[in-house]
């Protein structure tokens, strides 16, 4: 339904009840919804194609995602197991101990004078053998005992021993019961040394090992041919393997190898089959995997899909349902969010396009920190930060290229960390350099945060890498670029009071600043005043200095309709107060604020300066004629007036910014009034005002705390310090009657000047 407003001079059609209406909101959300499920179809469910098997392929087809390559993968995992190596384990044996055990029994046999030649060779060719053996034993008995090694390494050397066990000589027995005490005792150092020399090697093959006996023997003390024949052959006897194959160990790097080989993928966007190829079986399987043939179109990517996106947009409108901000119940201001998520995701949907093309990171010039600058300069930060969740999670999605997976954490990560470092630069934008500096901060963190992905890539090449920057430097420009062209568009469609809106209307040359100047200046620069005043306390309490500083330019905009009804355009004239009654002058006061409104509706001025010049004097007493009232009603005999007649008409101040400006109009009034203010007199007229507009409730709709109220007080000391400081004087005394006229003059002016 559609209302007719009359406007003088002009005729505007206006919809009515859809700003606030629940049906609409929901429609908002749905076409939200559907624009996030066709941003990321294409990346996300696949085409399918008309294929049989053995036919021709009518044109290229390509992967729709990564897909593994299971044969390829399989050969580079066996080409890689084989080129492992045998591996071997060392094992310490301690076969100097058998030596010494031989050669005690050596000791013992030789010199029994009751054994018989004959016998004595039967033992050794009995004893010897079996020492060694049992030895061997009692060493692979330990190391099972202390697990140690595995049992096929066990097996191994059971294995070995047995194949490279020595046979000593048949006559070296006989030769054995020949030798003295002293030549034995001459040849057990010599064999342990021997022996344990040539153990400490890794030992393969023990015959190696055992050519060496000879030169070493050659080399010792001994200087009999008998013991240097003997002990060859006891060392040999004594020598064994200690270096295994390991079967277990072997297979264990084996399968290591294979599993460090990566999966082979053929990645998105390569060619599955060539315009005329013949669709073989392994090709046609190819497809089915991915599930390109019509027939095996499985509905899952659907579906799937349509979930992903009702929880971002479920995400979306928690926060706004939770929130305190304007969007949770204006549909207007919804509609302006939702056009700059399709726009940004219009331009991620155009690159992503580009970057098929094989142009290497193209999505690193997207402008995706383009919509977190514009909802935090149009809506608020911290709707901009939840805006930027959601953007990294598609542009994850739709910039994914060559992933098994349907995201790409680099693009996400990417437009998550520019997208708050434009957030943070932009927060408080107060000139168009300030989108342009943004725009360098996002080139500056995303060149900070590429750089360091691409050390973490030991495959990317130097060419890469210099694209790379170069787009995300690119990136960040064209951010700005897009910004600075976008948001004046906005600013228009939706009527936002933007930081760079309010730098507009603070031009004097605005045409109601114009009218204010020439029809009313000491108007004018009172509200100069007040501007410099609320501005620097609003700072001081982190509320918005820009909008008091504006908001006050225009505050008393309605007194260019009578200004002369006001103290401050009294120049030279008469007050025409003293001539009417005190009624009257209630009304024409208390008019200019509702004036105010009218007039700055009339020149499209946004509502957050309308409700300053409504807002700034609250339901404040114009206590002067209202005394003035009461007391010519006690002259006449008649019931005085109701204090609530002489109120304005309010309401009170609903934000910081309203309470602020209507603080530093009434202060900076009251102190102007003052003839030669004092430090002591600045501070107590400050205090005073505070504390009476704070005991009449004027606060009890906004969210000033008294810790800000006290910050406030000393910001406007300071700056009416810096103001009055050439006619500040410091007397050590003030004569009583000197202070109680300042101080009518104050309430006076409280009441005739609003």
């Amino acid at each position: 339904m559609k209302n007719l407003v009359s406007i003088p001079g002009k005729f505007q059609y206006r919809l009515t009840g859809w700003r606030h209406s629940a049906v609409v909101r929901f429609l908002l959300f749905v076409l939200l919804a559907l624009v996030f499920y066709l941003t990321m179809f294409h990346q996300v469910v696949p085409q399918t194609y008309d294929i049989t098997l053995n036919s021709i392929a009518e044109k290229d087809i390509l992967a729709t995602r990564a897909i593994k390559n299971n044969a390829a993968t399989e050969q580079a995992r066996e080409e890689a197991a084989q080129r492992v190596q045998p591996v071997y384990t060392i094992v310490p044996l301690r076969n100097e101990l058998v030596v010494g055990a031989i050669f005690e029994k050596l000791q013992q046999i030789n010199s029994d004078t009751d054994v018989s030649q004959t016998d004595k060779v039967s033992i050794y060719k009995t004893v010897i053998p079996t020492l060694i053996q049992d030895h061997l034993d009692r060493q692979l008995m330990n190391y099972m005992n202390s697990g140690q090694y595995s049992d096929q390494l066990f097996t191994e050397m059971n294995k070995s021993f047995r194949e490279q066990q020595y046979r000593i000589p048949e006559e070296a027995f006989y030769k054995i019961p020949r030798l003295s005490a002293e030549d034995l005792t001459a040849m057990e150092p010599v064999a342990k040394e021997i022996v344990s020399k040539l153990m400490n090697d890794q030992i393969v093959d023990a015959q190696a090992a055992r050519v060496k006996v000879p030169e070493l023997v050659n080399a010792s003390t001994l200087t009999k041919s008998l013991t240097r024949e003997l002990v060859q052959e006891l060392v040999r006897a004594a020598l064994t393997p200690n270096k295994f194959y390991d079967q277990k160990g072997t297979e264990e790097a084996r399968a290591h190898a294979r599993d460090n080989v990566k999966e082979i993928y053929i990645n998105k966007n390569e060619v599955l089959v060539s315009k005329g190829e013949k669709i073989t079986e392994e090709v046609y399987n190819r497809l089915a995997e991915l599930e390109l043939l019509k027939d095996d179109t499985s509905s899952w990517p659907n579906i799937g899909l349509l979930l992903f996106v009702i929880l971002c947009c479920l995400v979306l409108f928690m926060y706004v349902r939770q929130s305190t901000l304007p969007v949770k119940h204006n549909n207007v201001q919804l509609l302006m969010l939702i056009l700059i998520i399709i726009l940004t995701l219009g331009f991620m949907k155009v690159f992503s396009m580009a970057q098929s093309l094989d142009f290497p990171f193209i999505g690193y010039l997207a402008p995706t920190a383009m919509g977190a600058i514009l909802i935090t300069i149009l809506l608020n930060a911290q709707l901009a930060f939840i805006s930027s969740v959601l953007f990294s999670v598609i542009a994850s999605v739709v910039f994914n290229s060559d992933q098994l997976f349907p995201f790409d954490f680099k693009y996400g990560l990417l437009t998550l960390t520019c997208s708050f470092a434009a957030i943070f630069s932009i927060q408080r934008a107060s000139r168009r350099s300030s989108i342009l500096r943004a725009g360098f901060m996002v080139s500056l963190f995303g060149l900070v945060l590429v750089a360091s992905l691409l050390m973490l890539d030991d495959d990317i090449t130097q060419k890469d890498a210099l694209f790379a920057a170069s787009f995300v430097v690119g990136g960040g420009l064209l951010t700005a670029v897009l910004v600075i062209g976008l948001l004046p568009f906005f600013e228009m469609a939706f009527g936002i009071l933007s930081p760079l809106k309010l730098v507009e209307l603070s031009n004097p040359n605005h045409p109601l600043l114009r009218k204010l100047l020439t029809e009313t200046p000491g108007t004018y620069h009172h509200s100069v005043m007040v501007g410099n005043l609320s501005e620097a306390a609003a700072e001081a309490i982190g509320a918005d200095g820009l909008l008091c500083r504006v908001g006050a330019y225009y505050h008393d905009i309605g007194k260019t309709k009578r200004p002369s009804y006001f103290i401050e355009n009294q120049t030279n004239i008469e007050n025409p107060h003293d001539k009417i009654d005190p009624a009257l002058s209630k009304s024409i006061i208390a008019a200019h604020a509702r004036d105010g409104v009218e007039m700055l509706k009339e020149y499209n001025i946004p509502k957050p300066i309308r409700d300053i010049a409504e807002q700034h004097h609250g339901t404040t007493l114009l206590q002067y004629f209202y005394h003035k009232a009461k007391k010519q009603a006690e002259e006449k005999g008649e019931k005085p007036p109701e204090e609530s007649e002489y109120r304005y008409p309010g309401p009170n101040a609903q934000t910081k910014e309203t309470a602020i400006v209507g603080i530093a109009d009434c202060v900076e009034a009251a102190v102007r009034s003052l003839r030669n203010p004092t430090v002591e007199q600045i501070d107590t007229m400050v205090r005073k005002i505070i504390k009476s507009r704070l005991d009449d409730g004027q606060y009890n709709e906004c969210d000033l705390t008294i810790k800000e109220l006290d910050q406030i007080a000393k910001t406007l000391n300071e700056a009416l310090l810096g103001i009055f400081h050439s006619r500040i004087e410091y007397p050590t005394e003030m004569p009583s009657q000197k202070a109680d006229s300042a101080r009518k003059n104050t309430d006076k002016t409280d009441e005739v000047k609003p």
